[in-house]
């Protein structure tokens, strides 16, 4: 199962060059740019760890695109992702969001279901991974 979050999801995995472009287009738009990484992709899990401070005043996508490959080093069995964000609005606005690491086995998601007052039934996700411990979902490969 593939983990559908955020923009370019559905695609393909991006290439290096791919990632720099929409890095380029976040810049050309004045949006500020951050790099996360988390091994509980669970879709409301909005606060994943943040890999550095976030890049303000950058105007070269080299520079992001050199910190999105070290968190990729740093957590090649973790998902990583680029967040834009846009402070047009006077408050941090999330203008763009994709993954650009995964780790190389997904183990998906169940769907539990729980009967509740007068017999509703309520579902949540239950996201495999969350079967182990934080910091040992997903195998550690030897550097």
């Amino acid at each position: 199962m593939r983990i559908t979050q955020g923009t370019f999801s559905y695609l393909p995995d991006l290439t290096n060059d791919e990632i720099a472009r929409q890095i380029q287009y976040a810049l050309d738009n004045g949006w500020s740019l951050a790099v996360e990484h988390t091994d509980d992709p669970h879709p409301r899990n909005h606060y994943w760890d943040m890999w550095g401070l976030p890049m303000f005043d950058l105007h070269d996508a080299a520079g992001v695109l050199y910190e999105v490959n070290e968190c990729r080093r740093a957590y090649p069995n973790r998902y990583v992702r680029v967040n834009a964000y846009d402070a047009s609005y006077g408050r941090q606005t999330t203008a763009l969001s994709f993954i650009v690491n995964r780790p190389p086995e997904e183990p998906g998601f169940r769907l539990d279901r729980h009967e509740d007052v007068d017999r509703r039934l309520r579902y949540a996700l239950h996201p495999y991974a969350l079967d182990a411990p934080a910091g040992e979902r997903y195998p550690v490969e030897p550097r």
